[in-house]
């Protein structure tokens, strides 16, 4: 007989080391990231912030979003607005992942589901690799993409505070 261990939000704060817990599965963050993931997820905050058109909003990057009792994500960058505790618990106006080999099944499939059910406005998933940034939107409860973005300035609406992100400045220092 096999036994499936089911853990919840408390347990995940007695973890050590770099964890997510997806309906109650522990998944094991990858080693510390590469140095272009981590420059790019910094590029696209710092864009975020200076693009913020309101005060009551903030960027945080690689936070705990305590999504319910038995999943807890920690995206790459995060726009949020009127959170008052530690961590993130509403759903952030903007997610970005930047995907990796080894993320990527998680970052397309499985938090795409959870960010969509939970009414991330924006989600943005950015390749670091082919320096493109793939954009969807909440449209009646559904993602819609609404593009490719490799060097255009993309305006995020419909958020308590809207912001855009120039792809141009935050590809420029990886061209060759």
């Amino acid at each position: 007989m096999c036994v499936i261990e089911y853990y919840t939000y408390e347990d995940y704060k007695r973890w050590e080391g770099d964890w997510e817990l997806i309906k109650g599965f522990p998944v094991a963050m990858a080693p510390s990231p590469v140095i272009t993931h981590q420059a790019i997820a910094f590029r696209i905050a710092r864009e975020l912030d200076k693009n913020l058109e309101c005060e009551k909003c903030m960027i945080v990057l690689e936070e705990d979003y305590i999504v319910n009792e038995d999943t807890v994500l920690k995206p790459d960058v995060a726009l949020i607005c009127d959170e008052e505790g530690d961590f993130i618990t509403k759903a952030p106006e903007v997610v970005v992942e930047v995907v990796s080999k080894s993320t990527a099944k998680r970052d397309e499939k499985i938090k795409f589901e959870i960010y969509e059910k939970e009414k991330v406005k924006y989600y943005i998933l950015v390749y670091p690799d082919f320096l493109k940034a793939k954009i969807y939107k909440l449209e009646e409860n559904k993602y819609e993409k609404i593009g490719d973005f490799t060097r255009e300035t993309v305006e995020l609406k419909d958020i308590k505070c809207p912001t855009k992100i120039d792809f141009e400045e935050v590809f420029r220092r990886f061209r060759k």
